[in-house]
């Protein structure tokens, strides 16, 4: 399944600094995959929307059950604002349900770094589990 590679909506000065959030989502089912993939093309549009958003991409690995996604913010709090509006809110809660396992990390980068790169995103996530 195609991956929707990194977008900018809205750029950083190159010296501003940026949260950045990767996910890993990995579903308990492939119905469930197909559920979370059906639904991350109008989460990753709300994002392109949502204020202090600098970018945002997403890996999918249907067949595997495994996501992955990569976000930039102006802050902590524009991130958590995007989290708790719709239709994001809803779609992580219906998700709990067909979700087996999930994990997060953040971190900060100056604007003039973005777009960040998979393995940069992976390598982080791997040091977050094995921190846990």
């Amino acid at each position: 399944m195609p991956d929707i590679p990194w977008s900018t909506p809205t750029q950083a000065a190159p010296d501003a600094e940026v949260y950045v959030m990767a996910s890993r989502f990995e579903t308990a089912t492939l119905a469930g995959a197909v559920k979370f993939f059906l639904k991350a093309p109008g989460i990753i549009g709300q994002i392109r929307k949502a204020p202090g958003a600098h970018g945002v991409a997403l890996r999918a690995r249907v067949f595997s059950r495994t996501f992955l996604t990569l976000s930039a913010w102006e802050d902590r709090d524009a991130l958590y604002r995007f989290a708790r509006s719709e239709p994001h809110r809803s779609s992580s809660r219906a998700a709990g349900a067909y979700m087996k396992e999930s994990g997060f990390t953040f971190w900060t980068v100056r604007a003039c770094e973005l777009p960040l790169t998979w393995a940069e995103a992976e390598r982080r996530l791997a040091e977050q589990k094995s921190n846990h």
